[in-house]
Formats: C-alpha cells, structure tokens, sequence
C-alpha cells in the first residue's frame, strides 16, 4: 500500500507541473496526440518553462528526488541545455530531523551512551542534507586529550524509503524509454542505475571516510588544502567523527578579503589543487561545490583550502589521465587532428571513423574559443562540447570523464567568481605540459624501470634454466629449437647491454659525485 500511495503521489506532481507534456511532444502528431493531450490535461504550473517544471517537481518529491536531479544535472552530455541549467541549481538544504533520532542512531551505531561517547554533544545540528546531518561536539582521545569534532549521521530509515523510491524510478525509466526515440537517448535506466551506485556509496559513510583520509595522505606536504582527520574508533556505516574544521565558507569573498586572504592567488591555488588531484593522483574530490569548501583565517594556515563532505569521489586510470592532457595540449595547439586521433585511439569512437570527418566536428567546436581571450575560455565548456560532438559519432562517455568535467566546472566558477581575470589555461598549462613530460620523457621510463625491477630481477636469472629444460623435451621440432636457440641468445645479449647500462649508469652518477665534491673543495679552498 505504501508503494501504491507513493506512487499515485508521483503521479499527481507529474501531471501538476505538466512533466507529462514534455513526453506528448516528442510523439508524431496526429489525432491521437491530440485525444491524449485532451484526456491528460496539464495542472497549474504547466505555464512554467520546461526546466523549472521539472526542478520545481523533483523539490515537490523530496530529497531523494532532489538528488537524483543533481545526479542527472552532472550529465550535461545527455540534456539539453536548459534543462541541464535548471537542475543545476538544485540545492540540498533540507529541514533537520529531530535530534532525539541522531542521538539513537549514534548510540545504537556505537554500542554506548552519548555521554560515554562525547564530552559535550550539540543537540542543535549545523548542517542537514537529503542523507545526513552533522552535529558538533567535543570528545576525548586515546591520550585523554579533548578534541573537537563533527559528528555526520544518516537519516533514519533512508535505505527503505530510497530502495522505495528507486523501485518507482526504475519502473518510470523503463516507460521513459519505451516511449520514444528521445527518451531512448537520454538513457533514463542508465541514469538510474547511476544514480542508485552514488546513494548507495554515500549511505557507507566508512567508505567516505576512506576517501577522506586518501585525500588527507596524497595532499600532505602542498600547503595548499586543509582535510579533516577521521577518528576511526568512532567511525560506521550510519555514523562518522571526524575532526571539527574552523572556516569561512570561500563564498564570502569580502569577509576573506577583510582578514588579509589573497584572493586572486586563493583562485590560482584552486586551481592547482584541481589539477593535482587530478593529474598527479587520479583521485578527486568530485563535489567541490561552495558549500563544501572554505578557508582558514587561523594565521599559520591563512588562505588555506579546506575541504568537506568526500561522499562523492572520482578517479581516473593512466590512460585516462593521458587521454586528458593530451587532449587540452592539443586543443590549445589548434592540432585538430590530434584530438580526432586521440578519440580513435581511445577507443571511445568506432574505429572504422573517419578522422578528417571527425576533425573537421572536432574544428567547428574548437575554433569559436580562439576568438576570445585565453583567461574567458572555458576547459570545462571544451570538454563539453567535444562529449555532445562525440554523441554524433557513436562514442559512449566514460562516467569518471563526465564527473570531472562537471567538477571542471565547479571549478571553473569559483575560481572566475573570485578572481574575474583569472586565465585557467596559464595556471594549468604549464601543469599539463610538466605532467606530459614526465609520462613521456626519461622520468617515466626510469620510474617503469625501478617498478618493475622486482620482477626482473626474478624472471631474469630462472630464464636460462627454464629455456634449456624447454628444449630439452622432445615434443619440440627442429624450427621450435631453433627460434627458442635465437630468444636465448638474445635474451644474453639483452642481458650484457642492461649490466652495461647500469655500469654506465652508475659510472655517471659516481662522476657527478666526484665533480660537485670537488667543486665544493675548491669553493672550501
């Protein structure tokens, strides 16, 4: 009964803001459309644009909808435009539940009584979001220290009412798709099953917390970012501790500006730390809206990120990495063909594509930008547009690209609505173009070597032996001796030029030893 009632209210929203139209429109006209618009008559906010109906609608819903219209607002290389605009400015703020509810749910996930838990807990939260909400409080540690901390647990009963709820989605993707050939390409059961993987990770708040402290490790050391401390003893699928951050939220420019942050090298450092998650780590922070950063005014860490909320994290292998840079160094070369190869060698386009025709799609959307100024283009806007070109060639974008492109985004505006002037592509040309090198020069090859030296130096001296015994069975014929004869003579050879190269090596680095100690000598003298 409560799925029918959940379901009978679903339907009321839909034909309230006219949501039903917008699949009316996409069928051939003719009297039947017209029967069906006559029998299925729009409610009162039909009036309305497209794209606000469908943002009003999914707020009417509720949470889970509201965040299954961010989930979708990400996929821009799906949406139209507007539509993608207006879900956009979707914000998860909704009201707080009673604080009696978290009290149980952290004592019940704990095992102990709140007061054994914490010194001091705040009942008020400061923070409610669609999946949790945080407390502060004040704990003390294995030493006996007292820390403060923030304390994030999940909304009771959010696993029922979201498996519900998705239910019900996948039910109306299924009726989306078979409506017609728009809602096929908008591939609404994909975006559910999408949408479905990212509520789930974000409902195991251990696995946030891991994310967290994965974040923590690879940016100690860059001065740049801020990331809390997660205190594992008190940390479980439904509640996390974390250590209490002091900061101001990064919207409020002037309030930064006023206790001496530099704003114009704030925006340049976003950019930076974006850039090395990304490129150096593979491994990004993926909802760097407003709401989740801010930034120190303590006077050791002035100007200093801080990072909150790591529910949703994205990551990306070497090729995808190398597919990136080489696609904005391209870009930014005007080397047309080079992007058009690159979408071919990926494999993300059929390979039976023509690379004039996809360079010349590749030029139509690339060109446009190099009649503005550097600082006003857009990298996000780029990435973009090449997705929605690629939709005509059958390439089917990666989930992780898209996540960063939207995050690319975020990006992208808060570091222009710092900084105005801020030109994206000198703070992170240089970036790309250094990461480049060291994928492709000297660096890398020596990186692969020491990698891969364990390995070698296991295989290398068992080959001898596990050749001869192989050619000493009497299965082989005289042309399989023979070529194995020719690998084992090679593999001697190779052998004899590595020890001849690590000699080498090891003679150069004796002699810049000798030269820079002999240097010092005679500064000495």
């Amino acid at each position: 009964m409560s799925r029918l009632s959940r379901g009978l209210f679903i339907a009321y929203v839909v034909f309230r803001y006219g949501l039903h139209t917008l699949l009316l429109e996409s069928l051939p006209s003719g009297r039947a459309l017209g029967l069906l618009k006559w029998l299925l008559p729009a409610g009162s906010m039909a009036q309305q644009e497209r794209g606000a109906r469908l943002r009003m609608a999914l707020e009417h819903l509720g949470p889970i909808f509201v965040k299954l219209g961010q989930v979708i607002s990400t996929r821009r290389d799906l949406l139209p435009v507007d539509i993608a605009d207006e879900l956009a400015k979707l914000q998860d703020q909704v009201p707080p539940f009673d604080s009696d509810l978290a009290v149980a749910a952290i004592e019940k996930s704990l095992g102990k009584p709140i007061s054994e838990l914490f010194v001091q807990f705040e009942r008020v939260p400061v923070a409610s979001a669609s999946i949790a909400q945080v407390h502060f409080g004040l704990m003390r540690d294995r030493h006996g220290q007292e820390r403060e901390v923030a304390i994030k647990v999940l909304r009771p009963g959010m696993l029922g009412a979201i498996d519900q709820d998705l239910g019900l989605m996948r039910w109306m993707a299924g009726l989306i798709e078979g409506w017609s050939d728009d809602g096929r390409r908008l591939k609404p059961r994909e975006v559910v099953a999408e949408f479905d993987k990212y509520l789930h990770d974000e409902l195991d708040l251990i696995r946030e917390a891991s994310s967290a402290a994965q974040l923590r490790r690879n940016m100690e050391g860059l001065g740049l970012v801020m990331i809390p401390e997660m205190y594992w003893d008190l940390c479980t699928t439904e509640v996390l501790v974390m250590e209490r951050m002091h900061g101001v939220p990064i919207s409020q420019v002037e309030t930064l500006r006023a206790a001496g942050v530099d704003i114009s090298k704030l925006a340049r450092d976003g950019v930076t730390l974006f850039f090395t998650q990304v490129f150096r780590d593979g491994f990004f922070h993926a909802d760097m809206h407003p709401g989740n950063i801010q930034v120190s005014l303590a006077p050791l860490t002035l100007g200093r990120y801080i990072s909150l909320d790591f529910g949703i994290v994205g990551s990306l292998t070497e090729v995808d990495k190398e597919y990136l840079a080489q696609n904005f160094v391209a870009f930014f070369r005007r080397d047309y063909k080079r992007v058009a190869e690159l979408h071919i060698a990926s494999g993300w386009v059929p390979a039976a594509t023509r690379v004039d025709e996809l360079e010349a799609a590749v030029r139509a959307v690339c060109e446009p930008y190099f009649d503005r100024p550097l600082k006003e283009i857009s990298l996000g806007m780029v990435l973009l547009r090449l997705f929605q070109t690629s939709r005509r060639f059958h390439v089917e974008i990666q989930p992780q690209l898209v996540l960063l492109q939207k995050t690319l985004l975020n990006i992208e505006g808060l570091g222009r609505q710092l900084d105005p002037d801020l030109d994206l592509w000198a703070t992170a040309k240089p970036f790309l173009e250094r990461w480049m090198s060291e994928q492709l020069g000297p660096r890398k090859l020596w990186a692969e070597l020491k990698l891969q030296a364990p390995q070698y130096a296991k295989i290398l001296p068992q080959l001898p032996v596990l050749l001869q015994s192989y050619l000493q069975r009497p299965s082989q014929d005289a042309a399989q001796q023979a070529a194995l004869l020719r690998l084992l003579a090679q593999q001697q050879k190779t052998h004899r030029l590595l020890q001849g190269a690590l000699w080498a090596v090891a003679g150069f680095l004796m002699g810049v030893v000798l030269t820079t100690a002999l240097g010092q000598l005679r500064l000495w003298h």
